[in-house]
């Protein structure tokens, strides 16, 4: 990355017209209107739906193989975005990965507070099982408060009993409710899209009389023993980093197979400026790779060849 593509990125956010902790109404419109700003590429077909009476939009890209599905979840501080909103990003990881991506429109706050977001997300999840989609064939990804919502539903389907996913890759996640991680004040003059107020007031509007520190709420604190193996990308510059640090040091204490990469430079959810930010595109393909990686066991899934080495010859 360039110092001039670092710099107009972090322009870019730093002056762009969201406020994450301003008037719900407003910022789900000005959020809209950001994303709609961007046209989806020709070849990105959208199908909204249902899934276990949850809303869905299936993201589909040339070539991709049906039977792999990446469950997406978008990001907004619960309160803001959709699943149509976020079809670019996860039209970007579908292409990479080789599957169809179905984003969810888990409730929003404050609506639907807490835990109506992991409540559907278990409902999407567990209706793909249903319909005979082996739980071996699906990842979950999920960007900012949807990679906390992908552990917290992890845990949850734990709880249920339900088997998990191959796989899961988080972008940023907020994954800790109560908002005690060193870099909420440490990065704040380095975020230019996050704020700590901010997240407080969403974090407010979520939670209601919830306790903060609950494990499906701030999966920091859940015993995450079990869960399938993690990706977890965070920008140095990002309140959020001690977030996705401590979360992957939790997954490591209960034995889960966890990937960490911290990204100098680079802000929250860098990955959806693939087309402005060269680090963005090598995230996306990245996370690519670890999920493809954890698809190559299951009978029928394409075989994944490390970079630089061709099949064994007789």
């Amino acid at each position: 990355m360039t110092q001039q593509q670092r710099q107009t990125l972090d322009d870019l956010l730093r002056h762009g017209p969201l406020d994450i902790g301003g008037d719900v109404a407003e910022q789900r419109a000005v959020f809209h209107e950001m994303i709609a700003s961007i046209p989806l590429p020709e070849d990105v077909s959208v199908k909204p739906g249902l899934l276990g009476g949850v809303p869905v939009v299936t993201v589909e890209t040339p070539g991709d193989d049906p039977s792999l599905v990446l469950l997406y979840f978008h990001g907004g501080a619960y309160a803001l975005g959709s699943a149509a909103d976020s079809a670019g990003l996860a039209a970007d990881v579908a292409r990479r990965s080789g599957a169809r991506a179905v984003s969810v429109d888990y409730r929003l706050a404050p609506e639907h507070p807490f835990p109506a977001a992991v409540d559907d997300a278990v409902a999407a999840y567990r209706a793909l099982l249903d319909q005979g989609v082996p739980s071996t064939a699906v990842a979950f990804v999920g960007e900012s408060a949807g990679g906390g919502l992908v552990v917290a539903t992890l845990v949850a389907l734990k709880d249920a009993g339900l088997p998990q996913p191959a796989s899961a890759a988080v972008f940023s996640p907020w994954a800790d409710l109560t908002l005690t991680g060193d870099s909420l004040a440490g990065k704040a003059e380095a975020d230019p899209a996050l704020t700590p107020q901010g997240l407080r007031t969403r974090a407010g509007d979520y939670l209601g009389p919830a306790d903060p520190a609950s494990p499906l709420a701030s999966p920091v604190f859940a015993d995450l023993t079990g869960l399938p193996p993690l990706l977890i990308q965070v920008g140095s510059h990002e309140i959020l980093l001690d977030d996705a640090v401590r979360l992957a040091a939790r997954a490591g204490a209960h034995d889960v197979q966890v990937d960490l990469q911290i990204w100098p430079g680079l802000p929250h959810v860098f990955q959806g400026f693939a087309a402005l930010v060269d680090e963005a595109d090598a995230a996306l393909h990245s996370a690519a790779a670890f999920t493809k990686s954890h698809w190559a066991g299951r009978e029928g899934a394409p075989t994944v060849i490390p970079a630089g080495r061709g099949p064994a010859r007789d």
